[in-house]
């Protein structure tokens, strides 16, 4: 039995795009239905870090620092190779500091700086290299969600009751939260990082009497007289009756789903190299994608992710997961190399830019020949920094692999002893002054944002020999955050059809859309800047339709 309900707009999915789409929406005047196809709200958003990339922001005048549009736009193009749609670009750009301002004044959302955090390609045209464009969310209260807070999604990298400036994303990594500030943390549930700026947006919601329906799988988009009126979902949670639900919308549908990521299938039609292991929620399977797909709508930038190197760990109650390797692989006394033994990119990167590396393809054998690699380091490293949450003395874990000897290690990882013993002393002679001539590890701000906090802002911060046995090695495989290719869509994120034309009543935002990006990675926040913006303009658009 078929169940009929109607909104003004319909918003599938309840990431920062979706949540932010509902808000935008309600305010504009619409009544507002938001879906979850999940049980929990929150998408790979409530996973993240929770920062938000905006050039231009209004935060940065009180810093003293300055930016533009032109600064951002020069910037962005400088790196996207004519592979975005520049008009697209621009508005993301343009209402970017908009949204920002909005959402402090209209929402529980609070932004502050990360102060210092170089953009992603520092030295490029534009480039804020001594930080500015990055945004973080406050620690926020999960109490004042009643019983929505234990309904986010909760990922297995981040811990929840910390700021995102006592992690290694932020210069308070090194001290952390004091006794004092955690247990008043656990009296509200006080959460940072991606749970504190879903928490708000959620909150936003729940404000304004816009209630999730979860358990909501969307199954394909209704459409009449060639306008997209309502969505057909499998039947909820919270309904009786079995069977499909017809779902009606007076002025629009936003798809805001998330990736394909977690499609086998579609990673492997559409993506330009190898993914093995996605960093997202396992409901990411390109729903919103293939509903569009069905009514004729116009595809972008299919080939890209947000990509990012990552290794097996194993986590309590869950198994062996993908962790996400940032700054463990920009620390000194650390290198990385492929099945030849042999160094292949500047380690320190950018986790976007290092994806290339991976999809290198050797015209000789025809295989990817850095992927996947393996992390290297020294004991230096294992006693001051750990991995992954893994400290000595504990008993070592079966992820991590180990030997006395760099012959022995190369062995025990099935790579050339030759090769990786030459590797490791070329890497070691320059290493002992801090020099890297092969890939100019530690050159860049960025680099030595990661690094090693202590040393300060020199190379050695990223740049230190493996000279302290015994040596260690890990695994690294090709992850990502989520797929940045959909439907392509205009300024105010509505849907074009193959022929570049509206589709009226459809619009896409978040990691569903062609980003706008295109196959850059701005700064720290790339993913969730235009998020937020698409949102905003298509949540506030169809409601005035």
């Amino acid at each position: 039995m078929t169940v009929t309900r109607t909104h003004d707009v319909i918003v599938l999915g309840t990431g920062a795009a979706g949540l932010v789409a509902a808000v935008a929406a309600h305010d504009g005047g619409a009544d507002v239905g938001i879906y979850e196809k999940a049980e929990h709200v929150g998408g790979t958003a409530a996973w993240s870090g929770g920062m938000v990339w905006m050039p231009d922001n209004p935060h940065m005048s009180a810093l003293g620092v300055s930016d533009s549009s032109a600064e951002a736009l020069t910037y962005i193009r400088s790196l996207t190779h004519d592979l975005v749609d520049d008009a697209v670009l621009e508005s993301f750009v343009h209402h970017g500091p908009e949204v920002i301002s909005w959402l402090e004044e209209h929402t529980p959302v609070e932004f502050k700086i990360i102060e210092n955090f170089p953009d992603y390609h520092p030295t490029h045209p534009g480039a804020k290299k001594d930080g500015g464009r990055t945004l973080m969310c406050p620690m926020f209260p999960f109490a004042d969600l009643g019983e929505w807070a234990d309904r986010v999604w909760v990922g297995h990298q981040l811990p929840v009751n910390i700021s995102l400036d006592e992690t290694t994303f932020g210069e308070g990594a090194s001290k952390g939260p004091s006794a004092e500030d955690v247990a008043a943390r656990k009296a509200t549930d006080a959460r940072g990082t991606g749970q504190a700026l879903v928490g708000a947006l959620l909150k936003g919601c729940l404000d304004r009497g816009v209630f999730p329906y979860t358990n909501s799988p969307a199954r394909s988009l209704i459409v009449r007289d060639g306008r997209v009126v309502g969505v057909r979902f499998a039947s909820h949670a919270s309904d009786s009756d079995a069977g499909d639900v017809e779902v009606h919308a007076r002025r629009g549908v936003v798809l805001a789903t998330g990736g394909f990521e977690q499609n086998k299938e579609m990673v492997r039609s559409f993506l330009r190299g190898p993914l093995e292991r996605p960093v997202s929620v396992p409901t990411n399977t390109g729903d919103g994608l293939k509903m569009a797909m069905r009514i004729g709508a116009g595809l972008g930038n299919m080939r890209e992710a947000w990509w990012a190197p990552t290794i097996d760990v194993d986590r309590p109650g869950l198994g062996r997961v993908p962790y996400l390797v940032n700054g463990e692989r920009s620390r000194p006394h650390s290198i990385m190399v492929n099945r030849a033994g042999r160094r292949f990119a500047n380690e320190s990167a950018n986790y976007n830019a290092f994806g290339a590396a991976f999809h290198y393809l050797d015209v000789s054998t025809y295989d990817y020949s850095n992927h996947p690699a393996w992390l290297l380091f020294d004991d230096y490293y294992m006693q001051k920094f750990g991995l992954a949450g893994y400290f000595p003395p504990a008993a070592l874990p079966d992820w991590i692999l180990t030997a006395d000897s760099i012959d022995v290690l190369a062995k025990t990882i099935d790579v050339p002893v030759d090769e990786l013993e030459a590797t490791v002393r070329r890497w070691n002679t320059h290493a002992v002054v801090g020099n890297d001539p092969d890939f100019g590890r530690g050159e860049s701000t960025l680099d030595q944002w990661w690094g090693d906090r202590e040393v300060g802002a020199v190379s050695a911060a990223n740049v230190a020999p493996l000279d302290t046995a015994p040596y260690y090695a890990v695994q690294v495989r090709s992850g990502a955050l989520g797929t940045k290719g959909g439907p392509r869509t205009d300024p105010s994120g509505r849907v074009l059809d193959v022929d570049g034309d509206e589709i009226p009543g459809l619009y896409a935002a978040g990691n569903v859309m062609a980003s706008a990006m295109g196959m850059t990675y701005g700064g720290a926040g790339g993913t969730l800047g235009p998020a937020l913006v698409f949102g905003w303009l298509a949540g506030r658009d169809a409601a005035s339709r």
